[in-house]
């Protein structure tokens, strides 16, 4: 058989897809072979076998695994059974592969993949014996064979633990770890693993603190203790001599690259346990503070040769994920010493030595200040590979700029650190810098002066977004330095000079705001005459700045210009790879937004509209771009909308012709983009409208969307033409209802009945129709029985059938509040005529069943302020009803409690989906209502991240003074967190407003007189009536 497989392994690594198809799905059909994952690991086992073939081995193994071995994987596929004997002996022989030494780091790598995999659902129950075997091999392991060890003790730790496994070995297993880890005959990776693994626990740890904190806290002090003074001694190690090429990769006993990652894994540690168990290292942290500083001066000077004179590859990491560059070791310590800015301690040290006494003649020459600037002036300067690319690119250069880069870089680091240190005196210390660098450094050395004006904008950045102070005589002299930057020879150092004056001119505080128009000027004509791309738009992206800043009257004056500025450069560029460049795009749609601004009945007159819509155009595909158009266009539109009908059609006659006509080029060249810019144009038009709307705009607009719905399966273009239609119908529905399609001869009423119909049809998708109940209740209430007639019945026919099977939620609450809109004012009729529609289906029922479970179980979830009080009211009107049908529905309850405290995986919420108990509907209708009254004593938004151990309550040393509820955003796992944050809310806001939290009191204290409600109160929780109870305090807190 093995050869067999040998054969087609070989066949999966041929160019050609054909062979390479045949040979994968012939692989597939041997997973019912119980020899066949045997046969794989002997193949992988074998030396004398090529790499890539035992490689290949272990890929398909890993395959065969994850779709065979557990339901509870996530790409678990039924159908396949393995037995247990088969299961054991994969274990044992897999363990061994990992675990023996092998030369071939990606065998060992994968292999220890694939171990983790399995012990994600076996250990502890079905393979107990893993981890004392792996803690028994550590201690008496060969060093081939320690690492293959560590890399599959690393894997457990990370993916295979709970907190109770954790819990009993973590002793052993810390003790083990640190035995290696300080181990000076051990290679400086293996020492550098064992350094990983002891930081992957904190994450378990972090955990179990939450249930056992005492416990936690004891056993962390003491590995803590231990551990500490081992870092430090590693992080005074000095730096090996710099290696040449040919001995890059060496990494024996005191080589460049083991010293490098082991320093790293040591730092990483210390900072994770700083932002994890701050109390832990208070009494080491000037001591750490003190030596991270000395490695950051000692490091400059390698870095610099490295990367900044020379062009050595950074942000390279070996097989097992070590980071093993010296950029990645100075990104840690730059971001672990923002962390220890932190620290009370620190502060009190470092305010101590400024004092004046402590200072000769007033000067900061010699002061930890003066050198935190060489520092991060040091690191700040642009490397030979980033010189390269942003020549080759000058979208790169821009994404770095606005600091929109997932490159995150020593550069990006000391701008995070920048904001530790504006308590401080820097700018007078910077000053200084950038005099001795200007005035004393070689001509040559632009990188040095590009990188102080950098640190300088930074710091001007992070002052003004604190309304700090400037002084005027500082931001005087920084003014010289920055014009002779603006004119070297030295694009990037040009280029900076422009970003510098347009950032320092336009603080407020600095006293320069009489220079700004001369500026301004300057910068704008610098754009046709300077031959720099990065200059060019470093000049554009500057004139944001001014623009800004600028009276209206003054930036009107540089309109005309800047649409010319910006028309050129375009004219200029390559536009087929216009298309690639976002950061690029966005550059220019956001100054010719701000241009436009300054006076928007202006763009009438010159071509700002046509050149926002070419960029448009060419940035249809990506969002931001979208978003930023959109955002422009509609400042445009409401603005000319508020200066009257006239200005209005002026603007429509202007804007429908292009709108349109890309309308009819993306339907030509089928692009779905193009079109949906196009439209989402159209909205902003349409929804800014004045009414009655200009005439013929639905003539023009309409054939166009009709067709659009009707062609269209792109979710977006949909959501986006419905919601056109939406707006035509609420700014004149007179005109939408009199208007006939010349091509069907359909009458407006007709016409958007059936765009309703198709898309309420079951072959368009939940997320394709998430706006047509928008749309549907808005033509009932604009057309209104009279006119739909018999079309009323049929439609919400239609709408409660769909609603049976949706199944995202904004679409479910799209069409729920269909019927939540028509129960505010006739909530029996709704009633009565759900109760005679019959669905089919496994859902089925009646349409009183059918809506009333999708609309009580998906409630609670409902956003916008507008939906929720509407939907709020609806309820609290079929409740006054007691609809004594009502009582016969039953829907879903409570979740019912599960015992477990293992955190639940989505494919162990597969295996065991939650169970709930089953209620009827004027319980459940009830309990939504009073999930909805705010909590009366407590905010109703808890601070973010309020819970994180570094603000707990038990850590009584004060040592940080930021407050527990305070989101340090220089912290970029913090800033990852924070960014995550706000996508969800963006999405999930459910929010009440304080009209809406009074109505519902008082319906409740009108309800608790009647018979019925004591009936139902048996049927709350705790909490439930807790909130009851509390009502009279919520309105004593209003």
């Amino acid at each position: 058989m093995e050869q067999q497989v040998l054969q087609l392994l070989a066949a999966t690594l041929e160019p050609a897809p054909e062979t390479r198809t045949n040979a994968e799905r012939h692989l597939e059909q041997l997973y019912t072979n119980d020899a066949f994952p045997i046969c794989l690991i002997s193949i992988a086992s074998h030396n004398s076998v090529e790499p890539p073939l035992r490689q290949a081995a272990l890929l398909v193994l890993k395959t065969f695994v994850l779709r065979t071995w557990s339901q509870s994987l996530e790409e678990f596929q039924p159908g396949v059974t393995i037995s247990d004997a088969t299961k054991d002996q994969v274990r044992q022989s897999l363990l061994a592969l990992a675990t023996s030494g092998d030369q071939e780091r990606k065998v060992i790598s994968a292999s220890s993949y694939v171990v983790s995999k399995i012990a994600s659902v076996d250990f502890p129950e079905q393979w107990p014996s893993l981890l004392p075997t792996l803690l028994q091999l550590i201690p008496r392991s060969h060093e081939n064979q320690l690492h293959g060890v560590l890399v599959v003790l690393g894997n457990l730790v990370e993916d295979g633990f709970d907190e109770e496994q954790f819990g009993k070995s973590a002793v052993e297993l810390v003790k083990c770890i640190y035995d290696v880890a300080t181990d000076e005959g051990k290679t400086l990776t293996s020492r550098a693993l064992a350094i990983s693994i002891f930081r992957a626990c904190f994450d378990t740890m972090e955990l179990m603190y939450q249930t056992d904190k005492a416990s936690v806290r004891q056993f962390m002090q003491e590995a803590s203790d231990a551990w500490t003074p081992f870092f430090v001694n590693v992080l005074k190690i000095p730096l090996p001599r710099i290696p040449t090429d040919e001995h890059e990769d060496e990494a024996g006993p005191g080589s460049w690259r083991g010293v490098v990652a082991l320093k790293t894994q040591v730092v990483k540690a210390l900072d994770k346990i700083h932002r994890l168990f701050p109390h832990l290292l208070s009494q080491h942290t000037l001591s750490l503070f003190s030596t991270v500083w000395e490695s950051l001066q000692a490091h400059v000077g390698p870095y610099v040769t490295l990367y900044v004179t020379d062009n050595q590859q950074g942000r390279l990491e070996d097989a097992d994920r070590l980071p093993y560059t010296l950029d990645f070791l100075v990104i840690e310590e730059l971001d672990y010493l923002q962390t220890l800015f932190g620290s009370v301690t620190v502060k009190r040290e470092l305010d101590a030595q400024l004092t004046p006494e402590k200072i000769s003649n007033g000067a900061l020459e010699g002061t930890w200040i003066a050198q935190i600037m060489a520092i991060l002036v040091g690191y700040s300067q642009i490397t030979q590979e980033d010189e390269g690319l942003w020549n080759f690119d000058v979208n790169v250069f821009l994404s770095e700029e606005t600091s929109e880069t997932a490159n995150y870089s020593p550069r990006n680091a000391c701008t995070v650190l920048v904001q530790k240190l504006t308590k401080w005196p820097v700018l007078e210390s910077l000053l200084g810098y950038t005099k001795t660098t200007f005035e004393g450094a070689p001509e040559s050395n632009a990188r040095a002066k590009e990188a102080a004006l950098f640190v300088l904008k930074q710091i001007l950045d992070e002052l003004d977004s604190c309304s700090a102070e400037v002084n005027p005589n500082l931001a005087r002299a920084y003014l010289e330095y920055i014009g002779l930057a603006m004119r070297d020879d030295d694009e990037f150092l040009r280029a900076r000079g422009y970003i510098s004056a347009a950032r320092l001119t336009t603080i407020s505080s600095a006293g320069l705001l009489d220079i700004v128009p001369e500026y301004a000027q300057r910068t704008l004509s610098i754009i046709d005459q300077d031959a720099s791309d990065v200059v060019k738009v470093s000049c554009i992206r500057s004139l944001q700045e001014y623009l800004k800043t600028l009276p209206s009257s003054r930036a009107r004056e540089f309109q005309v210009q800047t649409v010319a500025a910006i028309s050129n450069f375009l004219s200029s560029q390559d536009l087929s790879e216009l298309k690639d460049s976002e950061d690029l795009l966005d550059t220019l749609v956001e100054t010719l937004r701000d241009a436009i601004m300054a006076d928007p009945s202006l763009c009438l007159e010159h071509p700002a509209l046509d050149v926002l819509f070419t960029m448009a155009s060419y940035g249809a595909s990506s969002f931001q771009t979208t978003m930023l158009v959109n955002e422009a266009f509609e400042s445009i539109t409401s603005s000319m909308a508020a200066k009257g009908p006239d200005a209005y059609s002026q603007l429509c006659a202007k804007v429908l012709p292009t709108l349109t006509g890309a309308l009819d080029v993306g339907d030509m060249t089928s692009e779905n983009t193009l079109s949906d810019m196009a439209v989402s144009l159209l909205s902003s038009l349409a929804e800014h409208g004045l009414k009655p709307l200009p005439q013929n705009f639905v003539a023009t607009v309409m054939p166009k969307l009709y067709r659009l719905l009707f062609s269209s399966n792109d979710f977006s273009l949909n959501q986006s033409a419905t919601v056109t239609i939406r707006h035509l119908l609420s700014r004149d529905a007179d005109q939408v209802f009199s208007w006939q399609d010349p091509a069907t001869g359909k009458g407006g009423l007709e016409i958007v009945l059936l765009i309703i119909d198709r898309l309420l049809g079951p072959d368009v998708d939940d997320a394709s129709a998430a706006e047509v109940g928008g749309l549907a209740v808005e033509l009932v209430e604009k057309a209104g029985a009279d006119r739909l007639g018999p079309y009323l019945m049929q439609l919400l026919r239609v709408v409660a059938v769909r609603l049976s099977t949706a199944e995202h939620a904004s679409f479910i609450q799209n069409l729920v509040l269909v019927f939540a809109r028509l129960a505010l004012t006739n909530a029996k009729e709704v009633l009565d005529f759900l109760a005679q529609v019959h669905i089919e289906g496994g859902a089925g029922g009646t349409g009183l069943e059918v809506v009333l479970r999708k609309w009580l179980e998906h409630s609670v979830h409902f956003s916008g302020y507008d939906a929720i009080r509407q939907n709020i009211i609806a309820l609290t009107n079929i409740y006054k009803l007691h609809d004594e049908r009502l009582a016969n529905i039953q829907v879903q309850g409570d979740l019912m409690a599960d015992n477990s405290s293992r955190i639940k995986t989505r494919s162990q919420s597969k295996r065991t989906p939650d169970r709930y108990s089953i209620i009827p509907v004027p319980l459940k209708l009830t309990k939504v209502l009073i999930s909805e009254l705010s909590n009366p004593l407590t905010p109703s938004t808890p601070g973010l991240m309020q819970n994180k151990l570094s603000g707990d309550s038990d850590d009584e040393d004060g040592e940080w003074e930021d407050e527990p509820n305070i989101v340090d955003l220089g912290n970029p796992t913090t800033t990852a967190e924070l960014m995550a944050y706000a996508d969800e809310a963006k999405w999930n806001v459910h929010q009440l407003d304080d009209d809406t939290q009074s109505y519902l009191i008082d319906f409740f204290k009108q309800a608790s007189t009647e018979p019925d409600f004591q009936n139902l109160y048996h049927g709350l929780t705790d909490e439930e009536r807790e909130k009851l109870h509390s009502m009279d305090n919520k309105q004593a807190v209003q």
